[in-house]
C-alpha cells in the first residue's frame, strides 16, 4: 500500500516538473520576443532618423539652388518635390493619419488639423542582437518531446496527464489571446490618437443651452469613440481626457432620452376597447408606475445634479418643473382621461360592472394622476364629471 503511494508521489511530482518546464520555456520564449520586438523598434526609429535627415538635406539644397537663382530644367518636377517632401511618411506612420471628423450638426463648427509629429529619437541597437537569434525548431522540437512524455504517462497511469495538459493549452491560449487584447489597445493609441486629442478639446469646451443639445452631441461622441476596441482601456492612455465631463453629458442624455420615451409612449397610449377592462387599467396603471418612479428617481437627486450641471455648463432647467420634467407630469392626464372614459363606457353598457368597485378603481386612478400632475386641464375635468354622473346614476 505505501509502495502505492510512492509511485502517485512520484508522477505527480514528475508531471509538476514537467508543467515548471513548461512555464519557464514560455517565459523565456515571451523575453525573447519581447528582445526581437525592441531590437526591430530600434531598427525602425533608425530607419526613420535617417530618412528625415534625408529629407532635410534634400529640402535644404533645394532652398539653396532657389536662393542662388539656378536654372531648374524641370519646374513642374520641382514644385512636386516641395508639396510632397514634408508631408511624406514611411508606411509604418500611416497608421497614425486619421482625417479630422466630421462636427456635430449645428453644434461645433470648427476644424481639426493634427501637427505633425516630431522626429523620433534614435534608440541605441541592443548589444548581441544580431548574434541571438531565436530558433523556432528547437522550441517545436521541445513540445513534441514533452507531448510524447504526456502521452506515455496517460497510457501508464490513465487519465492522470489529461490535466498538466489541458492546464497548458488554456494557460497558452489565456496568453495569447490577452496580447492580442494589449497589441489592439496600443494600435488604437497610436492609430487614434490625432482623434481622441480632437474629442478631447470637444469636451472640454461644450456648452450648451439645450438639453436637446446635449443629446445630439453625446450621440456624435459616442458614433466617434465607437471605433475603439475597448473605449476606457485606450482612454487610459489621454490623461487630459475629461472624463467627469463626459460621464454627465451621458447622464444627462440618457435620462432626458428615457424620460422622453417614456412620454412618448404615455401620450400615445391608446385604450383598445377590445380588451377586458381590467386588463386595461392594469397597463396604464403599470405605465403610470413606470413614470412616478422616473420622475421620483430625478426629483430625489435633483438639487445635487443641477449643482453639477451648471457647474460642468450642462443645461439643468429641464429638471424643474417648469422645464421637460413639468411636461411628462402633464402627459400622465392622458392616461387619466384614458381610464375615466373607458370605465364609463364600461358602467353604461355593462350592468354586470355596477357593484361599485370598477368606479372605485377610476375615481381612485384619477385622483393618484391628480395629485402627481398637480391638478386637471379642461379636457380631463370633463371626462371626470362624465364619470362622476354616470357613477351618480348607476349608483
Amino acid at each position: 500500500m505505501p509502495s502505492g503511494d510512492d509511485d502517485d508521489g512520484a508522477t505527480l511530482r514528475t508531471e509538476l516538473e514537467a508543467s515548471l518546464l513548461k512555464i519557464h520555456s514560455l517565459e523565456k520564449e515571451n523575453q525573447e520576443l519581447k528582445q526581437e520586438t525592441s531590437r526591430l523598434k530600434a531598427q525602425i526609429n533608425t530607419l526613420k532618423a535617417h530618412d528625415l535627415e534625408r529629407k532635410s538635406i534634400l529640402w535644404k539644397k533645394l532652398h539653396h539652388s532657389m536662393d542662388c537663382g539656378k536654372v531648374i530644367d524641370d519646374p513642374p518636377q520641382k514644385q512636386k518635390l516641395q508639396v510632397d517632401v514634408p508631408i511624406k511618411k514611411s508606411t509604418s506612420d500611416q497608421t497614425n493619419v486619421i482625417n479630422p471628423p466630421p462636427s456635430p450638426p449645428q453644434l461645433l463648427q470648427r476644424r481639426v488639423t493634427a501637427p505633425p509629429p516630431p522626429p523620433p529619437p534614435i534608440l541605441p541597437t541592443p548589444v548581441g542582437s544580431k548574434a541571438v537569434r531565436r530558433v523556432p525548431a528547437v522550441m517545436e522540437f521541445y513540445r513534441s518531446l514533452m507531448k510524447r512524455d504526456t502521452q506515455l504517462k496517460e497510457t501508464k497511469n490513465g487519465a492522470s496527464g489529461l490535466a498538466p495538459a489541458a492546464y497548458s493549452r488554456d494557460m497558452i491560449g489565456e496568453i495569447e489571446n490577452r496580447s492580442t487584447y494589449l497589441t489592439s489597445i496600443k494600435s488604437d493609441v497610436e492609430k487614434y490618437g490625432p482623434l481622441l486629442n480632437y474629442l478631447i478639446r470637444e469636451v472640454q469646451s461644450a456648452a450648451f443651452r439645450e438639453i436637446s443639445e446635449v443629446e445630439a452631441f453625446v450621440k456624435w461622441v459616442d458614433g466617434e469613440l465607437s471605433c475603439l476596441v475597448d473605449e476606457r482601456a485606450v482612454l487610459k492612455h489621454f490623461p487630459q481626457w475629461p472624463e467627469r465631463k463626459a460621464d454627465a453629458l451621458r447622464e444627462a442624455a440618457f435620462s432626458y432620452r428615457d424620460l422622453k420615451n417614456l412620454e412618448s409612449e404615455v401620450l400615445g397610449f391608446e385604450n383598445g376597447l377590445k380588451q377586458p377592462v381590467i386588463q386595461s387599467l392594469r397597463k396604464m396603471q403599470a405605465l403610470q408606475d413606470r413614470l412616478e418612479s422616473s420622475i421620483s428617481g430625478v426629483e430625489r437627486s435633483r438639487e445635487g445634479t443641477s449643482k453639477r450641471y451648471k457647474e460642468l455648463q450642462i443645461p439643468w432647467q429641464w429638471l424643474m418643473d417648469t422645464g421637460v420634467v413639468g411636461k411628462i407630469k402633464l402627459s400622465s392626464l392622458n392616461l387619466a382621461r384614458e381610464c375615466m372614459r373607458r370605465i364609463a363606457k364600461e358602467l353604461e353598457c355593462n350592468e354586470a360592472s355596477r357593484d361599485g368597485d370598477l368606479l372605485i378603481q377610476g375615481v381612485r386612478f384619477a385622483f393618484r394622476v391628480h395629485q402627481f400632475a398637480g391638478g386637471f386641464d379642461t379636457e380631463t375635468m370633463h371626462a371626470f364629471e362624465e364619470l362622476k354622473e354616470i357613477g351618480s346614476r348607476c349608483g
